[in-house]
């Protein structure tokens, strides 16, 4: 129970935002987060116990679920990551996603919170999110339905879906058994953390 209520009281304190944030800096500092474009997407889990930010999920047979949603820089790099319920759809939760994006410093200049082009699937397809997109002053390069074929913008979201297979190789994320949102979104914060890391092992 202590570690439980430690988990909690350093999530509540920001202790893994601010880990992130700091790992994050430290790849800026080195030039290599790459801001030209960004990609999101979402993968559901079995959350067989329930629980805050679960549903049912119309994909599995209505069965109880947790959706992942996440923002990658054009490497892969894990920007943010948040949870919802299974029954979410993915294009709600694309502007909260996108305004949730630290700026971050480490090099001259203003700090960079910003990408150059957003892409993502038909999930997201809609006037209102292209037209947001632009208002950011970010190129909004989703696809529509009957027009882009997939290979042509697969070539930039296979990355996103990479970063989500590396994500749900990590046990206590591949399935969910913490009844309580804020204790799940502390280990998705710590999982996605330490993938930052292995760039900044292998770049900086």
């Amino acid at each position: 129970m202590t570690c439980w209520r430690r988990l909690h009281e350093w999530m509540q304190a920001g202790v893994w935002q601010s880990i992130h944030e700091a790992i994050l800096r430290r790849l800026r500092e080195y030039d290599q987060i790459a801001w030209h474009r960004a990609c999101i997407d979402a993968a559901s889990v079995p959350s067989p116990r329930g629980g805050e930010h679960t549903g049912r999920n119309p994909t599995d047979r209505g069965k109880l679920g947790c959706k992942h949603h996440i923002l990658v820089d054009q490497r892969g790099l894990p920007l943010v990551a948040q949870i919802s319920g299974a029954q979410v759809h993915d294009s709600r939760l694309l502007t909260p996603i996108v305004k949730a994006i630290s700026a971050i410093k480490g090099l001259s200049g203003r700090a960079r919170k910003r990408p150059g082009k957003l892409h993502a699937d038909r999930a997201y397809a809609s006037r209102a999110h292209r037209a947001w997109l632009r208002r950011q002053g970010i190129a909004a390069r989703i696809a529509k339905y009957g027009v882009e074929s997939r290979e042509r913008l697969g070539r930039w979201r296979w990355v996103v879906e990479r970063t989500l297979g590396w994500l749900h190789r990590f046990r206590r994320l591949r399935i969910r058994y913490e009844r309580r949102a804020d204790i799940h979104q502390a280990f998705l914060l710590l999982a996605y953390s330490l993938i930052c890391w292995r760039y900044v092992e292998r770049y900086c």
